[in-house]
């Protein structure tokens, strides 16, 4: 293997010296929901690191084969054990520093189950007020829960990107 520039390209590529195959490594996307049921988000505490007992809304890698929807959905029920009715795509966070894009959508809980999935420590309920802000993961969440919160007021809830490079600051 050589980090090379192949011919036809214009940057550096992992590239097979025997056979000349090109290995791309490019971005990955995490894809969760903000799911709410009654006014009131559903939040899930890790059991995994990186940061391992912060909170976070339930996200993950993408697999394939799968819609970033579906993706989004699959992790809600690994992680808090919940189903969820998609409502449409929400955040989307751009962190070129860690090669990654973040995507959340708007979500309800269906008949407001959930539970403790495998990568949880706990998951809970949180009105506005009682948001545990200074323990969540990542600023995508504290970022996607500042929208949300904001956003609720006037029951508009357009499509926002942002691209987060650390330090990270408070809007």
């Amino acid at each position: 293997m050589s980090f090379k520039v192949p011919e036809g390209d214009n940057r550096e590529r992992h590239v097979c010296d025997g056979c000349g195959v090109i290995h791309y490594i490019n971005p990955r996307i995490i894809a969760g929901t903000l799911p709410t049921y009654e006014g009131k988000v559903l939040l899930c505490r890790r059991a995994i690191e990186p940061r391992k007992g912060y909170w976070t809304l339930p996200a993950g890698f993408m697999e394939n084969g799968e819609t970033s929807a579906e993706a989004a959905a699959r992790e809600t029920i690994e992680e808090a054990e919940a189903r969820v009715n998609i409502h449409g795509l929400y955040t989307v966070f751009n962190l070129p520093h860690i090669s990654q894009v973040y995507l959340f959508y708007r979500a309800d809980v269906i008949d407001g189950q959930y539970g403790v999935g495998v990568e949880s420590l706990e998951s809970q309920l949180f009105d506005e007020q009682d948001i545990p802000w200074n323990e969540l993961a990542f600023p995508t969440i504290h970022r996607t829960l500042q929208h949300y919160f904001e956003d609720r007021k006037t029951d508009q809830f357009p499509v926002r990107t942002e691209d987060l490079r650390p330090p990270y600051r408070k809007p």
